[in-house]
């Protein structure tokens, strides 16, 4: 059984960090960079700060007894050439404009690629110096390796709020869910930025109306698609960044944690599948206790109203749009699914470069420009660990009123002419998207989706 209500309770009373501490979190931010844009050093190169991990994604947790929470975020600066060519100047710099605050002179760590200022039993905040270098790269710094890191936050904001869209809002919940067994239960071991890349790699445009329909449907779903992916991949894979082409987050982890958690996901997985089918209630609470513990008990918070709701996806969504073009079906469009079975084995990404129609200007990644303008061209290229041979179809969905009124929109399958890659013209406004379907044996084995919102 589903149990709206329970989920709603453990979210509510145990997992979700609560308004006040994220209030909290927001004053201490901007505190921090109230200070740091008074430094006499860092002032004349502040830009920007950034929130980044989870936090802008909604998936930060309350954190267990007695243990602080987290949060990051990047400190934008101006790039110094004299301090490019040692980077770990960067990191340096923003430290010794800590210690020259009389707030925070006492409060700070160093770290690797960040400056952490610690909230004693509360909390500490990550600031991580962020700069666009002269070529276009957005990097942070490693320190141990006095090395640029390439790095895009915005794109993975965005893509998160992509695929949060397409699961109607509950993957952040999901992932909430998730980190709740590894911190609560402590059964295993995985860096956030990694746990929220494969699940939410596993979610596709085409089941989204049966597979995320509510929390517990969607919870089971992407436990199922991800155990199956993880059972394909005995040893740790390549893991990308979804945002930055050429990136990767495998040195956050370690082989043998890989494997635990594969081994917990196939646990859980048998569990959730269980509780989900199992129609006396009873007997349903009692299963799904075995994964959540007793936590997962009926709440009579107030907010827990408001929680259910959410929980079983009847609570507005800024981010539903995304999946909206996928509800109405436009004149000759198709569907993948419609013509062949689905059974995603491998991974597969898109990345998408803006241009002028002239071609006069070198292209700039789409996740890094969030949006693009009408007469520009995107060139779609296709990277996927499945192995040959395959085809490759690509699928162009225009939206909105631009396009109808100019009878524009499209949604046909077409097959790739070998190159995979693709090139589009930007002619209509509107929130559109690309997606690319790997076919092997006659079976979709790997998908992958571009947003491209046109203003």
């Amino acid at each position: 059984m589903k149990l709206h209500d329970y989920f709603a309770g453990l979210l509510t009373d145990t997992v979700n960090l609560d308004d006040a501490r994220l209030a909290l979190l927001a004053g201490r931010v901007t505190n921090i960079v109230t200070a740091l844009k008074a430094d006499s050093v860092i002032k004349p190169l502040f830009l920007d700060h950034i929130p980044q991990g989870s936090w802008p994604h909604r998936t930060i947790i309350s954190p267990l007894p007695n243990k602080e929470f987290d949060a990051d975020f990047l400190l934008k600066l101006t790039e110094v050439p004299d301090w490019s060519a040692d980077p770990q100047e960067y990191l340096k710099q923003t430290r010794a404009a800590f210690k020259r605050s009389f707030a925070y002179r006492n409060m700070i760590t160093k770290k690797n690629r960040c400056v952490r200022v610690v909230y004693k039993n509360d909390c500490h905040v990550d600031v991580v110096p962020h700069l666009v270098l002269a070529d276009g790269r957005q990097v942070i710094v490693n320190y141990a390796e006095n090395k640029f890191e390439d790095t895009n936050p915005e794109g993975f904001t965005d893509w998160m709020a992509q695929q949060d869209g397409l699961a109607n809002g509950h993957l952040r919940r999901v992932l909430r869910l998730l980190k709740y067994l590894r911190d609560y239960k402590g059964t295993f071991s995985v860096p956030s930025v990694i746990l929220t890349t494969l699940v939410g790699e596993r979610i596709q445009s085409w089941n989204a109306s049966t597979s995320y329909p509510d929390l517990p449907t969607a919870f089971v779903r992407l436990l199922d698609d991800l155990d199956d992916w993880l059972t394909y991949r005995p040893t740790m894979p390549v893991i990308a960044d979804p945002s930055c082409p050429g990136t990767t987050f495998n040195h956050r982890w370690e082989e043998a944690k890989y494997a635990n958690f594969a081994k917990w996901i196939t646990y859980y997985r048998g569990k959730a599948d269980a509780a989900l089918a199992e129609g006396d209630k009873d007997k349903s609470l009692a299963l799904w206790r075995e994964i959540f513990g007793n936590a997962f008990a009926k709440s009579t918070a107030p907010t827990a109203a408001v929680e259910v709701a959410r929980v079983r996806g009847d609570a507005p969504n800024k981010h539903a749009a995304a999946a909206v073009a996928r509800k109405v079906r436009a004149p000759g469009e198709e569907y993948i699914e419609e013509r062949h079975p689905v059974s995603l084995a491998y991974s597969a990404s898109i990345e998408a470069t803006v241009r002028d129609l002239d071609g006069f200007r070198a292209g700039t990644p789409m996740r890094h420009l969030r949006r693009t303008s009408k007469r520009m061209k995107i060139d779609f290229r296709l990277t996927t660990d499945c192995p040959e041979p395959f085809d490759l179809f690509w699928k162009v969905r225009n939206t909105g009123p631009d396009a109808e009124r100019a009878n524009g929109l499209r949604g046909s399958i077409l097959r790739d002419d070998g190159s995979r890659k693709r090139t589009e013209s930007t002619m209509y406004r509107g929130e559109h998207y690309v997606e690319a379907y790997v076919v092997r044996k006659g079976v979709v084995v790997a998908a992958a989706r571009q947003d491209v919102p046109i203003v």
